[in-house]
């Protein structure tokens, strides 16, 4: 039984339902390219909020890639990625998760729709790296299926927010055919008190260029997220590789200063839709 890894949150967490399917016991392939070396590259685009609490939605490209490469594996994060460089028997019915987790946050960088927002200034992108750790069950309601809970803890390198972020996260990995893998999952995001004021809170100067009320926000959860994931393989069979369609749909809820920063509550919405569509490669 091979892992199943794939990102929570964002839209490239598709791609790994692609290449995520489990090796099935009876007319199998004459390759099951999935239980070896294998790389899946994929691109599409997501239709979601300009900026974090935003009320209004843009139209942005994400690439990705995924895959095993000499036993470590590569997961898809929002502009980054995670290695897994745990090994795992084949046959396990439980598994650890452990290594390297990056990623580039471009909030409020770009794209920012809300001409008052938009004056209040765009802010620097972020560089993040962390540690990303969890734990995976297989076979709970069939041989093909999996549950996993893992958490990525990750800190600003670049000098944008220079704080520590970690976000636990929970999902559920099922084949409901050869062809279709279908996925559901949630999530939350805490936020340290650099990262909330850097992208919560209304200085004075962001105040006197935008109009928007002083506000310094403070430590805390600022976010929780679900969705729903399907992989459609379009031979036929996720196990031969080629091309495949993905397509998701998330539904965040901005919490305490999430919610509350005047960039949410005045100019934005607590919920946030998001949904996206894209093509893949496994070779």
């Amino acid at each position: 039984m091979r892992k199943f890894r794939f990102s929570l949150s964002g839209f490239v967490a598709a791609l790994a339902l692609v290449c995520a399917a489990p090796a099935f016991a009876q007319e199998a392939p004459a390759e099951n390219l999935l239980e070896g070396d294998h790389i899946t590259v994929g691109v599409g685009g997501f239709y979601g909020p300009s900026y974090d609490g935003s009320d209004e939605n843009v139209l942005s490209p994400y690439p990705g890639v995924m895959g095993r490469i000499g036993g470590i594996y590569i997961s898809p994060r929002p502009s980054g990625l995670a290695l897994d460089l745990i090994p795992e028997d084949k046959g396990a019915r439980f598994g650890v998760s452990l290594g390297p987790v990056g990623s580039i946050t471009f909030n409020r960088n770009a794209n920012i729709k809300d001409p008052v927002v938009r004056a209040a200034g765009k802010l620097d992108v972020a560089v993040e790296l962390g540690v990303n750790a969890g734990v995976v069950a297989y076979k709970l309601l069939h041989d093909y299926d999996s549950l996993s809970l893992s958490v990525d803890v990750k800190w600003d390198v670049a000098g944008a927010y220079s704080g520590m972020t970690w976000a636990p996260s929970i999902n559920y990995v099922s084949p409901v055919s050869k062809a279709v893998l279908v996925g559901i999952y949630a999530g939350a995001h805490h936020a340290d008190g650099n990262y909330a004021r850097y992208y919560y809170s209304v200085t004075p100067a962001q105040s006197a260029a935008s109009g928007l009320p002083e506000y310094r926000a403070k430590a805390g959860w600022d976010s929780v997220n679900a969705g729903l994931l399907v992989g459609w393989d379009l031979s036929g069979d996720l196990r031969d590789g080629g091309f495949a369609l993905f397509a998701m749909g998330s539904y965040a809820r901005m919490l305490n200063d999430g919610k509350d920063t005047p960039y949410t509550a005045l100019r934005g919405d607590a919920d946030q839709w998001t949904g996206g569509l894209g093509v893949a490669y496994t070779f």
